[in-house]
């Protein structure tokens, strides 16, 4: 029976299933979105929300500020949690995280996910239809290179019986047969 077992093992001793939460942790933080396994991200995920709980109280600042400092060994990361990420979600009640899965991994099927935060979802710029450009308004650039553009030459300009060969080709090889 699996009575008050919690948690995923994840194929590591205790100590390295801590450091890899540590360090999945901070990279989230530091980037507020990650690729990684399924079932990391889902072990990530409470550890991960513990610690912006933390970050978002108003009394017992310093002693919360030292409860992650225990997970989150980076000072920059750490005060980032605090000034931004706690004062982002200080009128959510939770639920800081958000898990989307992408299917297998090509080389070991292994279940791919992204954890992001909330609010840090990609938002593409919104780009403005330019009005049709006038004949007039071409660059001397393009008005150059159109007139050094040569045309191609037609299937009437081909030498007949030559299967497609142009006649200045021809010629060319004509050329290099009786030099040699």
């Amino acid at each position: 029976m699996r009575h008050r077992v919690a948690h995923r093992k994840l194929g590591r001793k205790t100590a390295h299933r801590i450091a890899t939460l540590r360090t999945l942790a901070t990279a989230l933080f530091e980037r507020e979105r990650i690729q990684t396994t399924l079932m990391k991200a889902k072990e990530l995920r409470p550890y991960a929300e513990k610690l912006i709980t933390l970050a978002k109280r108003d009394e017992g600042r310093l002693a919360a500020r030292r409860q992650v400092a225990r997970s989150i060994r980076d000072p920059k990361i750490v005060t980032k949690l605090f000034e931004n990420l706690g004062a982002r979600f200080a009128a959510r009640p939770g639920g800081y995280t958000r898990i989307l899965r992408l299917g297998p991994r090509k080389g070991d099927g292994a279940e791919m996910a992204i954890v992001e935060l909330l609010g840090s979802e990609y938002k593409p710029d919104k780009k403005v239809k330019d009005a049709p450009k006038a004949p007039e308004a071409r660059t001397e650039k393009a008005a150059k290179a159109e007139k050094t553009a040569r045309p191609r030459k037609t299937k009437d300009e081909t030498e007949p019986g030559g299967k497609g060969k142009s006649k200045a080709r021809a010629k060319g090889k004509k050329s290099e047969a009786a030099a040699e």
